[in-house]
């Protein structure tokens, strides 16, 4: 059977610099100040000129081939920036590539960005019947799935109700409601999933999933490795717009997980690890420190540590939620926590630079483990900054009274409760 995905040879590269300024004017000014050697007179204040960037080229991607079988669940995986989203773009004809080939049997489904697809003016119901079409769906279609987009949506109560309305996590449900339920041949999933909360993502991976078991095709793309394992069978890994990786799915998250999450460190976070955000707040770093306040990356069963999110505020912000997410290093969510869950208020500052601290006794069992950071508006639910891989530790066999631990059971946390000896009672 012939392949419904066929790439060949793929290479898309964008071009660096200045595109225009909107008039012809003002790009007369920019040239004729360029050509005199003096500063771009278009820029603000304190703004950089990139200009000298003119004619560099960035290859998104390079050189990639892959076949996908009717039926099957690719994971595609890689760091930011690695071309990830760029290949789904030309999958789903968002875009067009420099070179190469690509050949798709089947209509695609698409869910690459929140409310791609949708028009702001327009009800949840009425962007259903825009998106469908969009999708290549009749009406007849379209009304014979509307009840089950919905209830799966969970949105019911706001179907009548603009979207622009509707917070990053409801635009989310809605879109890809439309998007698993119009019976697409190919179902292409960017990470937009990870807006919604855990239940819903459970809700799609299980949707997902469901499609793949029904004959149809999916390409998921996400940083989480338990729900890519979970979903797929096979996995693709790309690295600066090439593929360098392909594979069963257990494979190819162990080697990314390996060669790349390795890298996370305790330092300074750079440009490339933040994953996505409206930016009015940067987290800079975070840094693990024992009771002595020295800064480490092993840590040992019970160990007091204090963990500090460093960030910077460029506009003034109200009622943010600050948090910290504990992920093993196959992608297992161990835990989430919030500053808000002692009781703190919820953050509001001015621009400046700040700092904000957990302090724990170190719960975790031997293994490795990484923290994402990240905040949030809690009006709206809308992320301001998210770092997926901000801070990669060990904890080591040894306990903080020098007991070593021995695995005896499953799991990844110390439960540290004191038991009774046993007792007849009759």
């Amino acid at each position: 059977m012939p392949p419904v995905i066929s790439v060949e040879h793929l290479s898309k590269v964008y071009r660096l610099g200045l595109i225009g300024t909107g008039t012809f004017s003002h790009d007369l000014e920019v040239w004729w100040a360029k050509v005199r050697g003096k500063p771009n007179p278009m820029l603000k204040i304190g703004e950089t000129d990139h200009g000298n960037r003119d004619g560099e080229e960035l290859w998104a991607l390079r050189d990639v081939s892959f076949t996908v079988e009717q039926g099957q669940a690719l994971g595609i995986i890689g760091r930011n920036g690695a071309g990830k989203s760029t290949l789904l773009k030309i999958l789903s004809r968002v875009t067009a590539p420099t070179n190469g080939r690509v050949k798709v049997k089947g209509r695609i489904a698409s869910l690459l960005e929140v409310g791609t697809g949708f028009h702001p003016e327009l009800t949840g119901r009425e962007n259903i019947f825009l998106n469908g079409a969009i999708l290549g769906m009749t009406k007849s279609e379209i009304n014979r799935k509307f009840d089950e987009i919905v209830d799966f949506s969970e949105v019911e109560k706001f179907i009548d109700t603009p979207v622009k309305r509707y917070s990053s996590g409801m635009y989310v449900r809605l879109a890809f409601a439309v998007a698993a339920h119009l019976e697409p041949e190919i179902l292409i999933v960017d990470e937009v999933l990870a807006v919604g909360d855990a239940e819903f993502q459970k809700k799609c991976l299980g949707k997902m999933g469901d499609v793949a078991h029904e004959g149809r095709t999916v390409l998921f793309v996400s940083h989480n490795m338990g729900a890519v394992k979970a979903l797929c069978v096979s996995a693709m890994l790309l690295d600066m717009g090439q593929k360098i990786y392909s594979g069963p799915v257990d494979d190819v998250a162990t080697f990314y997980l390996r060669t790349f999450v390795s890298e996370a460190h305790s330092g300074k976070i750079a440009p490339s690890m933040h994953k996505d955000g409206s930016g009015e707040l940067l987290i800079n770093a975070v840094i693990l420190e024992n009771s002595t306040g020295q800064s480490i990356t092993q840590v040992r069963i019970n160990d007091l540590l204090t963990i500090t999110i460093r960030f910077s505020i460029k506009e003034r912000i109200q009622g943010v939620r600050i948090g910290l997410g504990f992920n093993t290093i196959t992608g297992t969510r161990v835990a989430t926590v919030h500053h808000t869950d002692e009781g703190l208020e919820l953050f509001s500052g001015d621009v400046g630079v700040y700092e904000i601290s957990l302090s724990l006794l170190n719960p975790l069992l031997p293994n490795t483990y990484i923290l994402s950071a990240g905040a949030h508006r809690v009006l709206g639910g809308h992320t301001i900054d998210y770092v997926p891989e901000a801070l990669k530790f060990d904890v080591a066999e040894l306990s903080a009274d020098g007991y070593k631990y021995e695995r005896h059971n499953a799991g990844v946390i110390q439960l540290n409760g004191r038991w009774n000896l046993a007792k007849r009672i009759g």
